[in-house]
């Protein structure tokens, strides 16, 4: 067997011999040799296929963790199969980026003016329709949405709360001994934006600002003690797009074209390990505290919530659910009961039954918004 230094193999690969002492460290690519005495390493010429794939999955931005996964498999066609499913997901989250950067070029291009795209809104029970009527057709949007709550088999009360309208899509999850009041109020505090058409160009703005006062409502409820306090993860409706606050480990999903995928990211300490590649997603599913959150609203300090635009596209199905439901009903099954069924209100009904029907261990919380298309 041919050997390599570290130093050769490194530039051989093309990863630095910094990042190579780390993937021996989170056994994510082991030399072959340790030299007893010097503890230098060295590199089988044979493993440079292995560092250079995780060479090019690193300049892909994925994560350490789903690093690990993928070099696990030992069907090439599975690992395939998981990288194209990694990048749908990233590409889904550049068009939104994509969307909000045209949105402000043509917004700070037209300030001077004081123009905008006309917007024509009708609104009806249990859907919300806009019209952009600087698009060339006129197909319309409309968003189709349904809430339901359980406190499961094990918990004495629900310290869930839901909110499904014809703008605002909202679920809280509140912990602590003030945990329902903490969500209620969280939530409460965001149903304003139901109310009206969000004016256009500070849509993100306007959340941010929302969210600040959901934080006041709870920090009120919780009485200064960061014991108390609540996830928060909503999505307000602009006609052509969703805007996106997640704080917290409840989650949004989206299932398009057949594909699902998370649009939120858990800010609890187990997925923070993950993304640092310090545990495997066996040792996650294993861990005593998947929920110990690192950002809530509480009555501590304040922490800052995610903020994003999401292009809508008819067809589109959004969930919004509390940890509940993904902590036992894995994506896989989420993705089916979302596909199978016909309306919003069947699909979280039946999300929730299947969260039940896991034992229910704890409150779940699922809302559903479908995106259609109608004729003007």
């Amino acid at each position: 067997m041919r050997m390599l230094t570290i130093g050769a193999f490194a530039r051989a690969c093309r990863l630095s011999p910094k990042a190579l002492r780390l993937y021996d460290e989170l056994e994510l690519l082991r030399p072959a040799r340790v030299d007893p005495d010097t503890g230098y390493r060295y590199y089988a010429v044979e493993q440079l296929e292995q560092a250079r794939l995780v060479a090019w999955l690193r300049r892909l931005g994925m994560p350490l963790a789903r690093i690990r996964e993928i070099r696990a498999l030992d069907d090439p066609t599975a690992a395939a199969r998981e990288i194209r499913a990694y990048w749908a997901r990233v590409e889904a989250e550049t068009a939104a980026r994509r969307d909000l950067a045209a949105f402000l070029v043509h917004h700070l291009s037209t300030a001077n003016t004081g123009t905008r795209p006309g917007t024509h809104t009708v609104a009806h029970t249990g859907t919300n329709t806009e019209t952009d009527l600087s698009r060339k057709d006129t197909a319309m949007l409309e968003l189709r949405y349904a809430a339901h709550s359980d406190r499961g088999l094990v918990r004495p009360a629900n310290q869930d709360t839901a909110y499904a309208g014809a703008r605002l899509l909202a679920v809280a999850d509140g912990f602590g001994p003030a945990g329902g009041p903490a969500s209620s109020a969280a939530v409460e505090a965001l149903k304003f934006l139901d109310a009206e058409e969000p004016p256009a160009g500070s849509v993100l703005n306007l959340l941010e600002d929302a969210v600040r006062g959901a934080t006041d409502a709870v920090r009120d409820v919780a009485d200064g003690t960061d014991e108390v306090g609540t996830t928060l993860t909503a999505l307000l409706w602009t006609g052509s797009q969703l805007a996106l606050v997640h704080i917290g480990d409840s989650r949004a999903y989206l299932l398009r074209e057949g594909g699902l995928f998370r649009i939120t990211h858990d800010h609890t300490v187990v997925q923070s390990l993950l993304d640092e590649g310090r545990l495997t997603p066996e040792e996650a599913a294993a861990h005593p505290q998947p929920a110990l959150l690192l950002k809530a609203l509480s009555g501590g300090a304040p922490a800052a919530p995610d903020l994003r635009l999401q292009e809508a596209r008819p067809g589109d199905r959004y969930l919004l659910c509390s940890d509940g439901l993904p902590a036992v009903v894995p994506d896989a099954g989420i993705r089916t009961l979302l596909t199978a069924a016909p309306a919003p209100d069947e699909a979280a009904r039946s999300l929730v039954t299947a969260a039940n029907d896991a034992g229910g261990p704890d409150n779940v919380t699922c809302v559903v918004a479908d995106v259609v298309e109608t004729a003007a």
